[in-house]
């Protein structure tokens, strides 16, 4: 019989130790040998539970016994996770993981103790929650090269934006409906709405494409704070929609590009149909060409079935997982991983004529008035002209609201 310990029982905790209890006989299938909760490590009283017998409030105790076998983190962030992790791994055991914040601030320094110490650090449920994507890209497009990934990663903005479009709802009441369905967090919703959560998860993909620790610190990150149904009906004129995108792509130089921003979507592209809290995730293979991968993106068991996956891969495999599983660590890049490449972008300007708008942005069309300034599709233009051209409209009295890039159409 396999012994493990959970990390914190919280949402994902709790939900990984009923996913072990409700499917014991399949996951003992499928691991070769029944899995048994032994210790949760929680500093809060459980002592009304009829388990409350497995509750420690030291991690010592989990480390002193050599029953344990694996070590799942549900703790979340870095203060305590990342040392608990990194003694878990130093003793032997393995971890898995659906901490976006540890691994894609340490990854690469845990994958490596891993491997030194013969054991697993798994994390699927990290990127996609319940819906897989660190698994096939690293063993199922083992044959690719990987050039492109893009796609909803954060179910709260997407369900956000879907009501902003459905019912031409203002981004605090659809902020105030996410958090009351538990979808957003109520104290402070930044790391979803200002995007930091889509950029760790990019940061992560990221460093599995390219082979190397990529940062969130140098990934250029914006949120949909700035986006309005105006902005939205504007898209749909174009016929788009707008989405939070978090991307990456190799450039032909071989350096890589990354970024999280609300983007104008085609509705002709497959992540324009991903609504309310649903995820999706393109990538872009040399051999396969894209495949997506779609689904709930959190949720406390679809969360959790990851995880436990995850505990039955360490079990079977262990530290043969990072054959393929594995990149390197690397210093931070000096500045930021921008995409040097022109595109079309939707700019709001306020406070400026359209006819001054299309003086000074050049070739595209006007999509929206508005008494105090206008929406303009420019037809084509890279980060410098942006700059350049809000610098103007700033000397003219006006300030750009919002900037949109837009996908291209091809699909």
């Amino acid at each position: 019989m396999a012994k493990i310990a959970i990390l914190g029982f919280g949402t994902v905790g709790s939900g990984v130790y009923e996913v072990l209890n409700r499917n014991a006989a399949s996951v003992a299938r499928r691991a070769g040998e029944p899995v048994e909760v032994k210790y949760i490590l929680d500093v809060r009283d459980f002592s009304d539970r009829p388990d409350a017998a497995l509750f420690v409030k030291n991690i010592d105790v989990i480390l002193a016994d050599p029953e344990v076998k694996v070590v799942v983190e549900t703790i979340g962030g870095t203060r305590f996770a990342y040392p608990y992790v990194k003694q878990a791994l130093e003793s032997g055991r393995s971890v898995c993981t659906s901490n976006k914040e540890m691994v894609a601030t340490y990854g690469a320094e845990l994958l490596a103790l891993a491997k030194s110490h013969n054991c697993a650090f798994l994390f699927e449920a990290s990127v996609g929650g319940g819906t897989p994507i660190i698994t096939p890209m690293h063993q199922c497009l083992a044959a690719n090269v990987i050039t492109e990934v893009e796609g909803i990663v954060n179910g709260t903005t997407n369900f956000m934006l879907t009501k902003m479009a459905r019912e031409n709802m203002g981004f605090d009441e659809a902020l105030k409906i996410a958090q009351q369905l538990g979808y957003a967090e109520t104290k402070d919703p930044s790391d979803d709405v200002d995007g930091r959560d889509a950029c760790r998860k990019i940061a992560i993909l990221s460093s599995l494409v390219c082979g190397h620790h990529v940062y969130p610190q140098n990934i250029p990150t914006r949120g949909i704070r700035d986006v309005t149904v105006e902005d939205i009906q504007s898209a749909d004129k174009l016929g788009c929609v707008i989405k939070l995108i978090a991307w990456m792509k190799l450039l032909p130089g071989g350096g890589v590009a990354a970024g999280v921003e609300p983007c104008l979507v085609p509705k002709v592209n497959q992540l324009a149909g991903v609504d309310d809290v649903f995820n999706a995730v393109k990538v872009k293979g040399d051999m396969l060409g894209d495949v997506v991968f779609y689904g709930k993106g959190a949720g406390k068991l679809p969360t959790a079935s990851a995880v436990v996956a995850d505990v039955v891969d360490a079990l079977k495999h262990g530290v043969q997982m990072h054959d393929s599983l594995f990149w390197q660590p690397a210093q931070p890049a000096e500045g930021m991983l921008t995409d040097p490449a022109p595109a079309a972008y939707y700019v709001r300007v306020e406070g400026a004529a359209p006819a001054v708008v299309e003086a000074i942005y050049g070739k595209g069309r006007l999509v929206a008035e508005h008494f105090d300034g206008c929406a303009y599709l420019v037809e084509k233009a890279d980060a410098s002209a942006l700059e350049e051209a809000a610098r103007k409209i700033s000397a003219v009295g006006g300030s750009v609201k919002l900037v949109l890039r837009r996908l291209p159409e091809e699909e």
